[in-house]
């Protein structure tokens, strides 16, 4: 999956993802606020021919960069880049303001006097602006504790990406810094309206931050990522030495201090009368059900309910675990699934032994899908792809991988985040099916291919539907055993296993939010009919649990793109081109699935 983002974040950007972008355009003075209405992206509405929605796409495009400073200045726009994103309840309540005033503005637009093309990008833009309200009136935010999302988390990815070459940026840097411990404060603050109404986070979510916030504080902050940040070359070694003693007294005297009060409230108040694990999902919260099913609209784009959900899981996975039984009898002479995944999961020789094996299982696949991609695709992107491991900061409670999208200029590639904590429980049979989906062809062939599609208006450009960015990676993990990519059975079994994990979200996160399971239930049940890991399994269903409907986009969206693949294959016969294919598949950006299904059916019937 691409990488996960703060809770701050996601009120604005869902499907978005942060963004790893550097420019030369010029820094705006540190931490001005900016003017959103003189618009720093000339390319903002792309080709739009209607000046209305031309205006109101690059309207919502600023928007989107006002909100998320951290996600403007990775994409090059300094007019933010010592600011953090406004937390309190007075910004989120302006936040939602701003988009119902996009959201009117829309409505005003005469559909049937845009072109086909500006109607496309009208009906996608009033589907953004609307998750977009549904998340950021939520409420989420007083309740929800995530060890994967916490604060501290992104803060601690920031130095990735920030800039220190101009005196501008290293002054913007230090705003930055000092803003934080305001960020935590604001959360906390948030966190505690939460419990004065009775709105409570997850037993095993709090905890885990607890733990990761207690390895954090234990730390000096020159050891923090945020102490120690790589700082531009062109420093002298008396500026650097200076920067970071400055940088270091800000995090001692702010962030940390705010980190110990965040730290406290979790743990003296909220962990003792936490949500329980027994009913750890929305439905245990008020209007926490009718939540959950705004947020199967969210992240599937569909007219589904939970229920409807739930079943197509529970067909999907039974298909999928007669396919291990078959592949199993050929591997280890057995099709029984308990046997198969018993063998899987103990043997030693079928797991990593270093963070280095790891990481070179992942570079290995990444190269050989890299080189295999031509004969598959007619399009491909300009930027690169290479792998990188994930920092000790979150490694332990994140996803086993994440991907981050390149820079827009060429400065910075695409990257593939590797988990190589615990390398002995990380299995081998899962590397390759995981390199393809973070990677090539999965994310990075999509998202870096939709960043050059200068035609497209900035917000389709940089994000897009979760059901359309998932499912296509999903649907590339089969793709790569017809493209010769695995190298045996044993590797097959991972692909196998990775796609019932997937079929297995739609039944779990159904169970755990709209009809009551435990967080032990869930647990069992992915256990039971998948191959994971069983430290996976666990992080994975505490993702699902203080993520809402996420874990619903792959499935859905892989089930899409299988079928209008069929149906073109049956349509065309042997017209049929699975180059071209591909191309109208990631030729318009990230769309809605409606859409997709649009475009390849007009691609179908102009191919007759």
């Amino acid at each position: 999956m691409p990488a996960p983002i703060p809770p701050a974040l996601v009120v604005l950007l869902p499907g978005l993802f942060l963004l790893a972008c550097s420019s030369s355009r010029s820094p705006a003075e540190p931490g001005a606020r900016g003017d959103p209405s003189a618009s720093r992206w000339p390319d903002a509405a792309g080709d739009i021919a209607d000046p209305r929605l031309a205006a109101l796409a690059s309207d919502l495009w600023d928007e989107m960069l006002r909100d998320n400073p951290v996600f403007a200045s990775k994409h090059g726009d300094e007019r933010y880049l010592g600011q953090l994103e406004d937390v309190t309840p007075a910004g989120l309540a302006d936040r939602r303001a701003r988009l119902a005033a996009l959201q009117q503005r829309a409505a005003g637009i005469d559909a049937t006097a845009l072109s086909a093309a500006d109607r496309v990008s009208l009906g996608l833009l009033g589907d953004e602006v609307q998750r977009a309200l549904i998340l950021a009136g939520s409420g989420m935010e007083t309740w929800l504790v995530d060890p994967r999302g916490a604060p501290q988390v992104g803060f601690f990815n920031l130095v990735i990406d920030q800039p220190s070459a101009t005196l501008a940026q290293r002054q913007a840097l230090e705003q930055r810094w000092s803003a934080m411990a305001g960020v935590v404060d604001a959360t906390r603050g948030q966190l505690e309206a939460g419990l004065r109404a009775g709105r409570l986070g997850t037993h095993a979510a709090i905890a885990e931050t607890v733990a990761q916030l207690d390895r954090i504080l234990a730390q000096p902050c020159a050891e923090w990522p945020l102490g120690s940040p790589p700082l531009d070359a062109s420093l002298s070694a008396a500026e650097r030495d200076a920067l970071l003693a400055r940088l270091r007294a800000t995090l001692e005297t702010g962030l940390r201090p705010a980190l110990q009060r965040y730290r406290a409230l979790l743990a003296d108040k909220l962990l003792p009368v936490a949500r329980s694990d027994e009913r750890p999902g929305l439905v245990s919260l008020e209007g926490g059900r009718e939540l959950y099913n705004r947020l199967v609209w969210v992240h599937t784009g569909l007219p589904l309910d939970a229920q409807a959900v739930h079943e197509i899981g529970l067909q999907e996975v039974a298909a999928i675990r007669a396919q291990i039984a078959e592949l199993g009898g050929r591997v280890f002479g057995t099709s029984d699934v308990t046997e198969i995944q018993r063998r899987l999961r103990e043997d030693p020789a079928l797991h990593f032994a270093t963070r280095d094996e790891v990481e070179a299982a992942a570079a290995d696949a990444l190269a050989r899908a890299r080189a295999a991609i031509p004969r598959w695709f007619g399009r491909l992107p300009q930027a690169d792809c290479v792998v990188v491991r994930i920092g000790a900061h979150e490694e332990q409670e994140t996803t086993i991988a994440y991907y981050n999208e390149p820079a827009a200029d060429g400065s910075q590639p695409g990257r593939y985040f590797i988990n190589t904590w615990a390398p002995e429980t990380r299995p081998r049979y899962e590397a390759q099916v995981l390199a393809f989906h973070e990677s090539i062809p999965g994310h990075h062939l999509q998202i870096a291919i939709a960043q050059e599609l200068t035609g497209l208006p900035r917000f389709r450009r940089e994000g897009g539907p979760t059901a359309y960015v998932e499912g296509w990676a999903l649907y590339t993990e089969r793709l790569c055993d017809e493209m010769g990519l695995y190298s045996g059975d044993i590797d097959r079994l991972g692909m196998l296993s990775f796609d019932a994990w997937r079929a297995c979200r739609l039944v779990v996160d159904t169970g755990l939010h709209a009809q009551g399971w435990s967080r032990q239930q869930a647990i069992d049940y992915l256990l039971a009919n998948t191959l994971l890991a069983p430290n996976n399994v666990a992080n994975e269903v505490d993702r699902y649990i203080t993520t809402p409907g996420q874990a619903l986009a792959y499935k859905i969206g892989q089930r899409e793109i299988a079928a209008l693949r069929a149906q073109a294959q049956q349509a065309l016969g042997p017209r049929f081109d699975i180059r071209a294919f591909h191309d109208v598949v990631l030729g318009e950006g990230a769309v809605t699935l409606p859409v997709l299904r649009a475009n390849v059916e007009a691609w179908i019937a102009s191919a007759r």
